[in-house]
């Protein structure tokens, strides 16, 4: 579209309401495409996972109810077959104790075994056995009568005849002991062997998670439940029709969703056991199971709506730093405008991209002269940089290096400038950054930029003092020099309009890619590495750790001998695998038989700057945001 040039100009569609509009529905369709699909195939693969997971612990569970179960038959029915080996006579008598004491001490949960009959072998008489097995130390231990038994089975005598056809049977005795326990009738010899035991192993194989798995016998009775008063109070849940689809379904284990009377749904397996018709049901509520999911989804909207709201904002004020200082560029073109020169440029759009444009045709040609009078002057902040630039001695790109890296920061300096006017704190920064530049340069090092009042320098590249160990020195000395620059500076400040400075030193050794980087028209000799942005992180470190000056171990590796340090705790870097070691940087070490100068330890460092120790145990190292996490 091209307009008339001489048209007066409006703005129809500003900038802001374009990227407003276009990043609303960007971030709408993006985000809410996310949370549905997200949200439905997690959905699917939480339900497959949780009724493959389901049907594990339950299959698990049988196995281990089955072994015990078996186990504690097997072994009941063995001590028996040996008592009847040995047989009547007086010899044999000590040996069937031992017999009965191994057995008890192998099976303590156990509490009885007996034959149903007539007089007893060991223990009380009058029971309803022919021979009776009792474990004396789980009556008193758990305070109970063993007489509780005769009152079961005498109750029990449907069961007792099924089980001299050849039947096992499970039944819950709980409601008469006021203990977990279970009563196993299995034939033996023609006779009814009745195992009194605990079921507390049982309950530790099932476990108390979310999925929560019981032990039914054939008439629905819960042998074994992590709530105990279901079993203590002898709930039957032969009713529920969960429980009779399982008797009535002709497979051996299977799972499967219901709904229970109060209107909860649950996964629900099952597994028959082979012992006395029992088995073993594991469940897990179905809300239990999508909850994270829905809690996720939820999340995922509010964070699309504080996304959105952020994002309006941020690009409302954004589109306002551009449109604002637009408008007044293209008044001030227009104050320069001579229409002696013309560039081949079309106003193509009513925005305020279209106004500057239509202001650009009007500088022609003389404003484009004036960009190409711009020179190269000023990439560089170091002479020495400058002078190989000019040789012709700099690598175009990059190379590796092995350098030690610096930064600096001044401690609050944002509240400091408030109290200043832009000349003061222009004044301020040149006065501080002369200081620190004339430590830098005095020991060999190369300031790369200015941060805002930061200061990063290299020491290593593109000149080196000769070796690694060398340049780390130096950077340490200067940061030193820096110190007590600083200190002789703070003489004459302390009051409120010229407040005491304090900065923050970080320094770390490793290789860099150095080189020069940029566009083409305007480029800075720097170097950039995973051990710069070491440097930096530690730099930010200081204020917690309470210290001026802190090197990482790699630097310490290479002068140990030659400065006198105080290991701070170790941090996890954001990045970073493993913990980097922090030390604290006192003062160079004294040469061999003479006296070590003052400062001697981090404390007098502290009370020499006047910085607090710190209170580690007020960080929050587990906030996400952080970019460290100190290894307390």
């Amino acid at each position: 579209m091209n307009l008339d040039q001489d048209a007066p100009f409006t703005i129809r569609f500003p900038i802001g309401v374009k990227l407003v509009g276009i990043i609303t529905i960007l971030l709408l369709f993006s985000l809410g495409s996310i949370t549905f699909l997200v949200s439905y195939m997690v959905s699917g693969d939480v339900r497959l996972t949780a009724e493959d997971n389901n049907f594990n612990i339950n299959k698990r569970s049988a196995a281990e109810a089955e072994i015990i179960l078996n186990m504690m038959r097997s072994s009941s029915l063995a001590a028996l077959d040996t008592l009847d080996s040995l047989g009547s006579s007086a010899g044999s008598v000590a040996a069937s104790r031992r017999v009965v004491d191994v057995f008890f001490e192998h099976n303590k949960d156990v509490a009885l075994v007996g034959v149903s009959g007539g007089s007893s072998v060991r223990g009380s008489s009058g029971f309803p056995f022919s021979r009776t097995l009792i474990n004396e130390d789980f009556f008193r231990v758990n305070e109970i009568k063993s007489s509780s038994a005769i009152s079961f089975i005498t109750s029990r005598e449907d069961e007792v005849s099924r089980c001299r056809l050849g039947e096992i049977v499970l039944l819950n005795a709980a409601p008469v002991f006021g203990r977990q326990i279970l009563v196993m009738l299995c034939p033996w010899n023609g006779e009814a062997v009745a195992i009194f035991f605990s079921s507390e192993s049982l309950i530790e194989t099932f476990g108390a998670g979310t999925n929560v798995s019981l032990m039914i016998n054939d008439v629905g009775d819960i042998l074994v439940h992590v709530r105990a008063e279901l079993v203590n109070e002898g709930v039957n849940i032969a009713g529920l029709p969960f429980i009779q689809d399982l008797w009535q379904s002709p497979e051996d284990s299977r799972q499967t969703l219901y709904t229970a009377a109060n209107g909860t749904q649950y996964f629900g397996a099952f597994e028959k056991l082979s012992v006395a018709n029992a088995a073993v049901i594991t469940q897990i509520e179905y809300q239990v199971v999508f909850e994270g999911v829905a809690a996720t989804t939820w999340r995922n909207i509010l964070l699309t709506g504080a996304v959105l709201a952020l994002s309006i904002l941020f690009i409302w004020f954004f589109s306002k730093t551009l449109s604002r200082p637009l408008r007044l560029l293209a008044a001030a073109t227009e104050r320069i405008e001579n229409g002696e020169f013309e560039i081949d440029l079309k106003v193509k759009s009513r925005d305020e991209v279209g106004l500057l444009t239509r202001s650009f045709l009007s500088m022609g040609r003389g404003l484009a002269e004036r960009e190409r009078l711009k020179t190269s002057f000023g990439k560089f902040i170091n002479r020495e940089i400058a002078e190989q630039a000019m040789r012709g001695e700099l690598t175009l790109g990059g190379e590796t290096k092995k350098a030690t890296i610096f930064f600096s920061d001044i401690r609050d300096f944002t509240n400091m400038a408030e109290m200043m006017n832009p000349n003061e704190v222009v004044q301020f920064l040149n006065s501080y950054m002369t200081r620190m530049v004339d430590c830098v340069e005095k020991t060999g090092g190369v300031v790369d930029k200015f941060i805002g009042d930061a200061v990063m320098a290299v020491w290593g590249a593109p000149i080196s003092s000769g070796s690694p160990e060398a340049d780390a020195l130096n950077c340490v000395m200067s940061a030193l020099l820096m110190r007590s620059s600083l200190i002789e500076l703070n003489t004459t400040r302390g009051n409120q309009n010229r407040p005491i400075i304090r900065i923050g030193c970080g320094i770390n050794s490793g290789d860099v890619l150095a080189g020069q980087i940029g566009s083409s028209r305007r480029m800075e000799y720097t170097v950039v590495g995973d051990a710069v942005n070491l440097a930096s992180r530690t730099e930010e470190l200081t204020k917690i750790m309470g210290a001026d000056i802190l090197i990482t171990e790699n630097t310490r590796r290479l002068i140990a001998g030659s400065i006198l340090t105080e290991e701070m705790p170790s941090v996890k870097v954001k990045g970073k695998e493993n913990p980097i070691r922090i030390f604290a940087v006192i003062n160079l070490k004294a040469p061999k038989g003479e006296k070590q100068p003052k400062p001697s330890t981090l404390s007098a460092v502290r009370r020499l700057l006047d910085i607090p120790a710190p209170d580690l145990s007020t960080v929050d190292i587990n906030a996400e945001e952080q970019k460290f996490k100190i290894i307390k």
